[in-house]
């Protein structure tokens, strides 16, 4: 029992992720993100994937997949507005 909710757990906690994408782009920005901590989280997950993929743990892979999978939204969604913030800030010079 305790391992079925362990399971739904590891499932539905990345998608607290969500919210986060939906308000940076509610408000077209990323600004209140730090790009630093976002890319340090991001690359601390893809270099523990590799392990999770090959553990027999089933809430510690599944969890590193969906995980992994969503917070790259939030990487893409942080770099597409920081590049569209840094392209319209060089097209008015």
């Amino acid at each position: 029992m305790t391992e079925k909710i362990a399971l739904i757990a590891a499932i539905v906690l990345p998608f607290w992720n969500i919210p986060l994408i939906a308000r940076m782009v509610k408000r077209k920005s990323s600004a209140d993100i730090s790009l630093h901590w976002a890319l340090g989280v991001w690359v601390c997950f893809i270099l523990m994937a590799p392990e999770a993929f090959k553990s027999s743990d089933l809430v510690w892979k599944t969890f590193n997949i969906v995980n992994l999978a969503l917070f790259s939204l939030v990487i893409g969604v942080v770099l597409y507005y920081r590049r569209k913030k840094f392209s319209n800030k060089n097209s008015n010079d």
